[in-house]
């Protein structure tokens, strides 16, 4: 026994405790290995981590200067333990154990779909997708970005939409990512120091609490090569890049902006790249790909939302809501053009034309995205970040306010036979936008959605007067009691109608008051 017992002793030394992580945080194990040759090709890191029966294998890389990483998620609390695998012995069969404390008060956990049109954090906690696209901030001086995160952190978004990989000229990037020169890349020798920086900036987005929509690939300034390197090249570069970075919570993968763009692939070519991703990941992180003129088909398994830009669907809530019909996934409209004052057709929206796309999104039951590309300087905000000019951002932080009243699971079209310009939850929450129209009066109208509503004779409600450009909230006085009017329709039981200020961009947030019931 005292042999065993010593034995036992000797076994758990050789097993390096590590401080607690929280849960959904990053658990790191840097390991010391060789630097000779080629390391990021010819050396070989995985690890396995295990709680009980759960078994998670997620892969290492090489971080320059003879150091190798391995990054994991925890995605439960309690004892984990680990074990790597190598084919440099100094690499192989390291063990350790850590703790995964519970998680923080604002860490939710990773995005992920939730009753089939929405989101919802892997806690539960609802996710109101509110996103703004700055495609290269993280390819810009040191102050500018700086700037970004500043102006990020008093913004009303949740979501940024951005491309890892540079657009600029060569001389105005401070990090390159990879060995070698202009369409001539080395994808062999990525540089750590350009992934190095880009994780720095994902982590202070994640704890902004705004999720990183990080594109992958994108067609323009061919001179890069981005848009034609070779299927070994994006796969060496894909599998470097989730290796560092799937284990942020806050990361979704977008494979491409504007796919249909790029002359060099096929959709069996993005096909294969999704999928690639989608077996990298060992969290499964949302994925996307963007379009220009042609449709992807997010019906595919390994989309797990639509990201779309059209600009027109959003005008009319009625054609939006059909992309839900089509995908039956979470639809984010996330390019509907821009406000701002340059001569391109997509980047001279107006606030009111650009928050209308917002509301009429919402009453779809989808997301929409927001950019600014005003001219400079300083340089607009689509491209570069730096700081937001355009009068939607207030509109936007007040449309956030709104969002956060919603029901937790969401809201979905509900009136068809209105131009689907309500959404919310039969019975319960219902929230009606006017768009540019602007009455003078509402009669009080709910309808029934489908035979499975149970909204009946006898149901209160209570309204409120949203004036979404000037961004108040007016409690309408007195109940509205639900009466039968047919066979989809239920009015008050006085035939009550709501005096409306006749200006457009007005909505109606209608509540259920709470224990009413018919008699």
């Amino acid at each position: 026994m005292r042999r065993l017992a010593v034995l036992f002793l000797v076994l758990a030394s050789l097993i390096r405790a590590e401080p607690a992580v929280e849960r959904w945080g990053i658990f790191e194990a840097a390991l010391a290995g060789p630097a000779d040759g080629n390391p990021f090709t010819e050396v070989t890191l995985t690890a396995t981590f295990t709680q009980g029966d759960t078994v998670h294998d997620v892969t290492g890389f090489y971080d320059g200067d003879g150091t190798y990483r391995v990054r994991f998620m925890p995605e439960t609390t309690g004892e984990w333990r680990y074990t790597t695998h190598s084919n440099r012995p100094a690499l192989d069969g390291r063990t350790g154990a850590f703790t995964a404390a519970p998680p923080s008060a604002n860490n939710h956990g990773p995005v992920r779909v939730a009753h089939t049109f929405h989101f919802a954090y892997a806690d539960g906690a609802p996710y109101r997708e509110l996103g703004t696209t700055s495609y290269k901030w993280t390819h810009r001086p040191a102050a500018q970005e700086e700037q970004t995160l500043r102006t990020l952190a008093t913004a009303p978004f949740n979501k940024i939409r951005m491309c890892v990989l540079p657009i600029d000229r060569p001389d105005a990037q401070r990090f390159l990512p990879f060995a070698g020169k202009m369409s001539a890349w080395d994808t062999t020798h990525p540089r750590p120091d350009f992934f190095r920086h880009l994780e720095e900036r994902v982590g202070q987005l994640r704890d902004l609490e705004i999720e990183a929509d990080l594109i992958l690939f994108q067609p323009y300034s061919p001179e890069w090569g981005w848009a034609s390197l070779p299927p070994a090249s994006e796969e060496r570069y894909l599998h470097y890049l989730l290796a560092r970075l799937a284990a942020y919570r806050n990361v979704w993968w977008s494979l491409s902006n504007e796919w249909d763009f790029n002359p060099n692939k096929t959709e069996a070519d993005w096909d294969r790249l999704f999928q690639l991703v989608q077996a990298a990941d060992p969290y499964a992180h949302l994925r996307s790909i963007h379009n220009g003129l042609k449709l992807y088909n997010a019906t595919l398994p390994w989309a797990t939302h639509a990201s779309i830009q059209n600009g027109a669907a959003v005008l009319d809530p009625e054609r939006a809501v059909l992309y839900r019909d089509v995908y039956r996934k979470p639809i984010v409209f996330d390019e509907v053009k821009y406000e701002g004052n340059i001569a391109a057709r997509w980047g001279q929206l107006s606030g009111e034309e650009l928050v209308l796309r917002f509301w009429n999104g919402l009453v779809a039951g989808t997301y929409v995205g927001h950019g600014e590309s005003f001219l400079g300087p300083p340089d607009a905000w689509l491209g570069s970040g730096g700081v937001l000019r355009g009068q939607s951002i207030a509109r936007l932080a007040f449309l956030k306010t709104i969002m956060a009243t919603l029901p937790p699971e969401g809201v979905d079209p509900i009136d068809k036979w209105q131009e689907r310009r309500t959404a919310g939850k039969a019975g319960e929450f219902y929230l009606t936008y006017f768009g540019t129209d602007a009455p003078a009066a509402w009669p009080f109208v709910i309808y029934r959605d489908g035979p499975n509503d149970t909204t009946r004779d006898g149901l209160s409600f209570q309204v409120e007067i949203i004036d979404t450009w000037n961004m108040t909230v007016t409690p309408v006085p007195g109940t509205f009691t639900t009466k039968k009017l047919d066979a989809h329709t239920f009015e008050d039981v006085d035939k009550k109608s709501i005096a409306l200020p006749g200006r457009p961009y007005l909505a109606l947030r209608i509540r259920r008051v709470a224990n009413s019931h018919a008699p």
